[in-house]
């Protein structure tokens, strides 16, 4: 998979007379289509902490998560209908130009300082979480799934620019599906049925998707998820610099538009995926939690856990290596990785070297 992705930057590195400008390098030459950055647009929040754990908030708490699609939507029309509309017209780069065209340079400067500052440690987390994961499946050495995971994120987000990223974001994004996929059909293998995994989800209290009570210190209601998740995300979409930045990369706003609703559809899909493997996971272990039971450190390894049993189980007879599965991709950190060039390059180097050839 990091092969793959690595060919991609190097493709890009010389496709259409390769990066000449900061526009090719950071925007694409404004030239990208919807579909692409859609899925770019899905891939890039969706890391290995989604992957890992919104199954075990399902699995220890219920299927009321899912109702997290309807603040999906809400924030997709917002973002298209109000947020893209202005930052595609300015033709910006970086979203913290509008600050300084709102206010000043000075808050500009500290929208742009505290941005790099959230990436970064938010990028050390989505590094650390997936070589975690593959280091308790394979043995594969863990500072050693670090290290090459951010090396070739910067190899072909270096060579490649942004095409490189979002092209690889589809590439990765199919893997993602692929690996919720193999567990959705082993349990249902397994348990013998969808039906026996949606019965047990029942009985055990999984099923629960509507509760109006508007206690804010309640883990899940409809309030908290909805209103709050709509808050939450309407600041990645509407504003955070990895994902503006791609949809300002289309060639003409309908595509801009397009690649919000479409990439809707792409996080309803991730979405329903987690949330099945959280119901599979509970249907595999209603007799005995591993995590009630001391097996795993953590409720999030209870993903992890499923990975190895049916790993164990089936690769001999289906000829199947979930290890391969489990790579939890490496689209959030180019994206992070595009996202902060962008940043320092328009906010931090322009504005004082005017005269550099960009």
């Amino acid at each position: 998979m990091l092969l793959i992705s690595a060919i991609i930057g190097i493709y890009y590195a010389f496709a259409g007379g390769g990066q000449k400008t900061s526009k090719d390098f950071l925007m694409g030459g404004r030239s990208m289509t919807a579909v692409p950055v859609a899925l770019s647009l899905t891939a890039s929040f969706m890391s290995a902490v989604t992957v890992l754990g919104t199954p075990a908030e399902v699995y220890r708490f219920g299927a009321m998560f899912s109702i997290f699609a309807i603040a999906y939507t809400i924030v997709v029309v917002i973002t298209s209908e109000v947020y893209l509309p202005v930052f595609y017209r300015l033709g910006i780069t970086s979203t913290y130009e509008y600050l300084e065209l709102r206010f000043n340079k000075c808050v500009r400067l500290i929208g742009t300082l505290l941005f790099i500052i959230q990436t970064v440690l938010y990028t050390g987390i989505v590094i650390y979480a997936p070589a975690l994961a593959l280091n308790q499946v394979t043995g594969f050495d863990l500072w050693g799934a670090v290290v090459a995971t951010g090396v070739v994120c910067t190899f072909y987000c270096t060579l490649g620019g942004l095409k490189a990223v979002v092209w690889t974001d589809v590439f990765q994004v199919g893997i993602m599906v692929a690996g919720f996929s193999s567990v959705i059909i082993q349990a249902v293998v397994v348990q013998g049925g969808i039906g026996p995994i949606l019965n047990d989800s029942y009985y055990g209290d999984r099923l629960t998707f509507w509760d109006f009570n508007p206690n804010p210190l309640q883990r899940h209601s409809f309030w908290t998820l909805v209103v709050g998740g709509t808050f939450l995300w309407v600041g990645i979409y509407g504003v955070n610099q990895s994902q503006v930045q791609r949809y300002l990369a289309c060639k003409t706003i309908f595509h801009a538009k397009m690649s919000l609703y479409v990439n809707l559809l792409g996080l309803w899909a991730i979405l329903s995926c987690a949330v099945l493997c959280g119901l599979a996971m509970y249907s595999v272990y209603k007799d005995c939690d591993p995590w009630t039971a001391k097996l795993v450190s953590a409720p999030d390894q209870t993903m992890k856990k499923i990975y190895i049993y049916f790993y164990k189980a089936y690769y001999k007879r289906e000829m199947l290596s979930l290890r391969t599965l489990l790579i939890m991709f490496s689209s959030t950190v180019s994206s992070s990785i595009n996202a902060l060039a962008a940043v320092t390059v328009e906010d931090l180097v322009k504005p004082y070297y005017q005269s550099l050839s960009m």
